[in-house]
């Protein structure tokens, strides 16, 4: 079967996903402001249930609730939405707080997938290349959380994909854009593209050739 008639079977339009005229503006990759998290309003109240965990070794999150009896349906999506903050320690317990969900939460992930999608868009659309990386660290890990994680995202790849084109085509220009860790951007997009295509099902790569085209 031919590449047309695979996309028509996908249910996409014949015409590709079409370029800007012209390069983009150096103040499309500029970042964004974004508002105060829900997630740090409710830290600095207290009610959030992690602290901070002193030892020789440094520090560490410490969860006041056993993982096991979390409500996922409402901390996760929570947590993703500090992925915005840029700040000590809210981004600090945003990131080490889903990565701690995300390795213990078995089947209690997958329902949770569409209430993530908002938070990480939001996350991305920031363009901050600190919050993206932290953002792209947090979708490797989610994608790699359950065997069915993948293909539940691909739905949602017109919402979080427009960003990744914006960033995998300008580091293909040979534009190298680093995160405050020295992570390049342009690396943990293919990565998380990868990542997508593997475990989305047979029909993610064309999604993601739609949306990202100069993904191979």
């Amino acid at each position: 079967m031919s590449r047309k008639k695979d996309i028509k079977r996908e249910g996409f339009s014949l015409k590709p996903a079409t370029k800007e005229e012209g390069p983009p503006s150096t103040k499309t990759f500029q970042p964004r402001p974004s508002n105060v998290s829900t997630f740090r309003r409710m830290y600095d109240r207290g009610d959030l249930p992690v602290q901070m965990d002193y030892n020789k070794g440094g520090y560490n999150i410490c969860w006041k609730v056993p993982l096991d009896k979390l409500d996922y349906k409402y901390y996760l999506p929570l947590f993703f939405d500090g992925l915005t903050e840029t700040g000590h320690p809210y981004n600090f317990f945003a990131s080490q707080g889903i990565d701690k969900m995300l390795e213990k939460g078995g089947p209690r992930i997958l329902p949770v997938i569409p209430q993530l999608i908002i938070p990480i868009k939001k996350a991305l659309n920031t363009r901050n290349h600190a919050v993206m990386c932290s953002t792209l660290r947090a979708l490797k890990h989610l994608v790699m959380s359950g065997e069915k994680v993948g293909a539940a995202l691909v739905p949602y790849f017109r919402q979080i994909l427009p960003i990744f084109r914006m960033f995998y085509e300008k580091s293909g220009t040979g534009d190298v854009v680093l995160g405050h860790r020295g992570d390049d951007i342009g690396v943990l997009i293919r990565e998380t593209l990868e990542l997508f295509e593997r475990h989305g099902g047979a029909g993610a790569f064309l999604q993601i050739k739609y949306m990202v085209p100069t993904y191979e």
